[in-house]
């Protein structure tokens, strides 16, 4: 149910461009050409000598989980090669709905992270920044960026995540160009080539930047795990038959509970190599990218929605980017990714690190980050599909209509594969007999 958010408000002053600035759709569209002018202006998107005309087309955008969104079409006085006339607005509020406008934190890095991408020699494709400011104290902003024309010209169609199996013939290609852009722009903050002060600009954060605190007591997670088994028991066809045995059942509870115990070495260690820590992507699964082939046929892809973007762990990294790929990625193809990762982060000017540390840091990132958010995914699948207990397989067509469900299920087994493939519990003995 959704409800009016307190403290509605039609323009905030911008922290970083010190304008006025409208904070919702309407005000937006009151304020019309002559402040898009002036924002693209100060941005540096437009010159002195050009301006926006005319206000073609302002639609509303579904979709997402924060603040409003509006596919904004502009004209003016003056074409130039590369100025976009398609745009998209991201408000940060959503004055109608309380629970959306609870995220709009979110935005609170992606605002110079937008000034950031316009610097020249940017290391990867992204949106064009056309104006991005924010008002702290509010939590109000608002960017405006290029608009992706997914299936039009060069760019291939928008692909939702977990359903790889039918939107690609060949996942590896699409996957290996994701790995690459995140690594080059790891590999940028390393080699200092994103700005001087960029450790100032993103300063990395131990909570928010690494695997979710395990918030379970004793009983709760129990009670967490005999949930788990109760799904597997109900709806066995929904999981490999591999991970719904008695004795990996068994394991899970034993390698939960001392992951719990360990968790305050476990985060140590994803958080105390910084050479495994840099400004990039949380969440950069494959409906949050783009793609598009040259003259020649190669695969190039970019990168959206930045919101809470910042310094974050390679775990993280790596975990936000294929946890929800196909189980082809995860069964054939991750140690090929990780040693692409590896490359591309040392060719690009940041340190060599290996692609088993890579491996044993993302195996500790998912079975801290397992233990801590995924063993509640169960629960999520069966509140917003219950009838799943009655399809035929993960893949039955029941699960397309209901995001949540399938993505839960999606990323929930390929943690459990993982977690049985790599032995959680004989890694955590690994990191301990480290000392």
């Amino acid at each position: 149910m959704t409800s009016a958010v307190p403290g509605r408000m039609d323009w905030f002053r911008g922290d970083y461009t010190c304008r006025d600035v409208p904070a919702h759709a309407g005000a937006l569209r009151a304020a019309g050409a002559a402040f898009l002018t002036e924002a693209f202006r100060a941005f540096g998107a437009i010159g002195p000598d050009n301006a926006v005309t005319r206000i073609v087309g302002l639609e509303h955008c579904p979709g997402g989980s924060t603040g409003a969104k509006l596919f904004l079409t502009v004209e003016y006085a003056r074409a130039e090669p590369g100025l976009h006339t398609a745009l998209f607005a991201k408000f940060s509020r959503d004055f109608s709905d309380e629970r959306r406008d609870r995220q709009r934190r979110e935005m609170q890095s992606e605002v110079p992270f937008a000034m950031l991408t316009r610097r020249p020699g940017f290391p990867i494709r992204v949106p064009a920044a056309y104006f991005a400011d924010y008002h702290a104290e509010t939590g109000t902003g608002l960017v405006i960026t290029e608009r992706i024309a997914y299936g039009e010209g060069a760019i291939e169609p928008h692909r939702r995540k977990c359903i790889d199996h039918l939107t690609m013939a060949e996942p590896l290609p699409y996957y290996r160009q994701v790995v690459t852009a995140l690594a080059r722009l790891c590999a940028a903050h390393k080699a200092g080539s994103l700005a001087p002060d960029i450790n100032d600009r993103f300063p990395f954060d131990p909570v928010t930047g690494t695997a979710d605190a395990i918030r379970y007591d004793t009983a709760r997670l129990q009670a967490e795990l005999d949930f788990c088994f109760g799904f597997a028991h109900r709806a066995p066809q929904l999981l490999p038959p591999e991970v719904r045995t008695a004795e990996f059942h068994a394991k899970m509870t034993r390698d939960a509970f001392r992951i719990r115990e360990h968790e305050a070495v476990l985060q140590r260690y994803l958080t105390g190599n910084h050479d495994l820590i840099a400004l990039c992507h949380w969440n950069a699964h494959i409906d949050n990218c783009f793609f598009w082939r040259d003259g020649d046929g190669g695969l190039h892809s970019g990168l959206i929605d930045w919101g809470r973007v910042g310094q974050i762990t390679f775990g993280s990294i790596l975990w936000g980017a294929l946890s929800a790929a196909h189980h082809d990625i995860w069964d054939r193809h991750i140690g090929d990714l990780l040693a692409l990762f590896a490359e591309e982060y040392h060719a690009h000017g940041g340190p060599r690190v290996t692609a088993e540390e890579l491996e044993f840091h993302l195996t500790l990132h998912m079975a801290t980050m397992g233990v801590a958010r995924v063993l509640a995914f169960p629960e999520v699948v069966l509140f917003r599909l219950p009838e799943c207990v009655n399809a035929a397989g993960p893949l039955d067509e029941m699960f397309l209509s209901v995001d949540p469900a399938r993505n839960s299920l999606h990323i929930y087994t390929v943690l459990l594969k993982f977690w049985l493939r790599q032995d959680f519990g004989a890694a955590l003995d690994r990191l301990l007999s480290r000392g």
